[in-house]
């Protein structure tokens, strides 16, 4: 979250992993974008009575205003989700998967998180699962064949 010690109603954004094992209806965020990705499991959303969105690993992305009521309903089971919010006129985001079939550098072009998907090593970090490194502005990462993740970019909108 950030900045740090922010709480839900003055934070610029933050980055999370929920554990969502009933439908219903989703925490209401006025003045905030979100953008959720299913990393487990499987569901549909129904944002502000529109036509439902399948959300799974295999699908994009839901991008989606904190301000609309959205429903989930859960497909086989419990889900797991990565949730990137950034407070509207200040922050935007992107959230990028990636598979590597080879080795590839990346550089953070401004305030970058990656979220592994799978084990590997990127520079002095030894990251599982789940696990999440955030990169400094400028910094260069190479990632080895086989690297499976999220490419988390936040940035300032000029305001």
């Amino acid at each position: 979250m950030h900045p740090p010690g922010a709480g839900f109603e003055d934070f610029g954004w933050r980055v999370s992993i929920a554990d969502v094992r009933q439908g219903g209806p989703f925490s209401q965020f006025p003045g905030i974008e979100r953008c959720l990705a299913v990393l487990e499991g499987e569901m549909s959303l129904t944002i502000a009575n529109r036509s439902p969105v399948m959300v799974s690993p295999a699908t994009p992305s839901a991008i989606f205003s904190g301000d609309d009521r959205t429903d989930a309903t859960l497909i086989g089971g419990a889900v797991v989700d990565l949730n990137v919010m950034t407070r509207r006129g200040a922050f935007a985001a992107k959230a990028a998967k990636h598979t590597l079939t080879g080795a590839r550098t990346f550089k953070a072009a401004t305030t970058t998180i990656v979220l592994a998907l799978s084990p590997f090593a990127i520079g002095s970090h030894s990251l599982n699962a789940r696990d999440a490194v955030q990169m400094e502005t400028g910094e260069e990462i190479s990632f080895p064949a086989g690297s499976h993740f999220y490419w988390i970019e936040i940035f300032l909108q000029n305001l």
